[in-house]
């Protein structure tokens, strides 16, 4: 770990640090195993704590391992990781991942138009398509693999009382809940609430049959509390903001881009979004994605819905880092 280099950006606020070199190899046929060994292996998960911990990260800190694709299908495939682990998907990643995929002529773009970077995710395969003006990238959008609703009115105790959760599928499983019920708005204000009540209702239903994945265990566990708030509707669809408590207490500044998926699936399923309008998601420090559904199927024996979701990415920095054999802190450490 002398030699680690990684290109950081921030999408809608969130950051996104993609790793380009110094990561051991990490075997396995396709992403999803590769995830899986990453999991298990000290040598590679040595890397992603020292660059996930103080002082080199933070507590909310996300990035990723580039690595092969399953097959010459996709571009490249990519680990999702943050300070607890490896997640299944990752949207506002997926959004970062095309823009930096174009900027640094992995994939070749067009200068003006659009152009698709196919991407293999533990969760499936997923296409960002970059726009570009001038050579410039202009706006991400990704279509996510399919989403789709897992339970509706599942009654949850918190410390503030019963509540009624949503949950559903984007790439990872994410329980909703509307933070009005909760006595709450979607502000900076209530962050502290927000965040604890998040936790508090992920853990509640981690171990119940509404985390398991309808077909790949591997997929298991609730990822997320989305608590959203309804904003009305605009003329082009419904208006709401969010604030997605996933992992073990992180929060992410954007609106979330799987947990974007997973809402959509929601709310197509009872008809607050129709195929040809658009979801308008906000997130707690006040940016935006936009969502709709492109394409209604069958997935996992259910309606499913392909989500396109679109953002923007931003690159923030350059580094390389290193370890010292004499520091006395290691591989790091998280304060919340």
């Amino acid at each position: 770990m002398q030699d680690i280099r990684a290109t950081d950006y921030h999408t809608a606020g969130e950051p996104f640090r993609i790793v380009t070199a110094g990561v051991p190899e990490i075997p396995g046929a396709t992403v999803l195993e590769r995830r899986e060994h990453a999991q298990g292996d000290e040598q590679v998960d040595a890397v992603r704590r020292l660059l996930v911990n103080e002082p080199r990260g933070h507590a909310d800190m996300y990035g990723c391992f580039v690595v092969p694709p399953d097959d010459d299908g996709a571009h490249f495939g990519v680990l999702f990781w943050h300070k607890d682990g490896y997640s299944t998907a990752c949207g506002h990643g997926t959004i970062a991942l095309g823009a930096w995929a174009v900027r640094s002529r992995l994939v070749d773009a067009v200068p003006d138009g659009e152009t698709d970077v196919v991407i293999d995710v533990p969760s499936g395969r997923v296409t960002a398509t970059v726009s570009c003006v001038a050579g410039e990238v202009r706006g991400v959008s990704f279509r996510n693999v399919p989403a789709y609703v897992l339970g509706h009115g599942i009654a949850v105790n918190t410390s503030r009382g019963p509540v009624q959760v949503d949950i559903s599928y984007g790439g990872a499983i994410y329980a909703s809940v509307d933070a009005s019920v909760l006595g709450l708005s979607v502000d900076p204000d209530h962050y502290g609430d927000l965040l604890a009540l998040g936790r508090e209702i992920k853990w509640r239903l981690n171990g119940t049959e509404w985390a398991q994945h309808p077909s790949e265990p591997r997929l298991d566990g609730i990822y997320g509390t989305i608590l959203f708030e309804d904003l009305g509707r605009r003329s082009d669809g419904p208006h709401q903001r969010n604030i997605t408590v996933f992992a073990d207490g992180e929060v992410d500044r954007s609106p979330c881009g799987s947990g974007t998926s997973a809402r959509i699936a929601l709310l197509a399923s009872s008809g607050q979004l129709a195929p040809d309008q658009v979801l308008t998601h906000d997130s707690v420090v006040g940016t935006r994605f936009l969502g709709r559904v492109v394409q209604e199927l069958e997935a996992e024996g259910r309606p499913a819905y392909v989500s396109e979701v679109r953002g923007m990415a931003y690159r923030t920095g350059e580094h390389q880092f290193v370890l010292e054999a004499n520091d006395p802190v290691g591989l790091g450490f998280a304060l919340r």
